[in-house]
């Protein structure tokens, strides 16, 4: 019997899959560190690890994003 459920993890980085091809256009890249009740970790890559824009990409792109296919989600922050 196959189990259907989808847990958050999995849905959190099948988010991040989608969000990845417009980080990776600038240069830049995510990894999913963990997560953890409705707070995902991550760890901004190559371009976006060291950009002066990092905050406004984790906030305003990847975590809205996230919030939008994933409402379970509260909250990215970056390591």
């Amino acid at each position: 019997m196959t189990d259907a459920v989808v847990t958050l993890e999995q849905q959190v980085r099948e988010a991040l899959e989608d969000v990845r091809p417009a980080l990776q256009m600038d240069g830049g890249d995510v990894e999913l560190i963990a997560v953890d009740g409705g707070v995902v970790t991550v760890r901004l890559l190559g371009a976006c690890g060291g950009c002066p824009m990092a905050t406004m990409t984790l906030v305003g792109f990847v975590e809205e994003r996230l919030k939008q296919r994933v409402p379970e989600v509260r909250q990215v922050v970056s390591v």
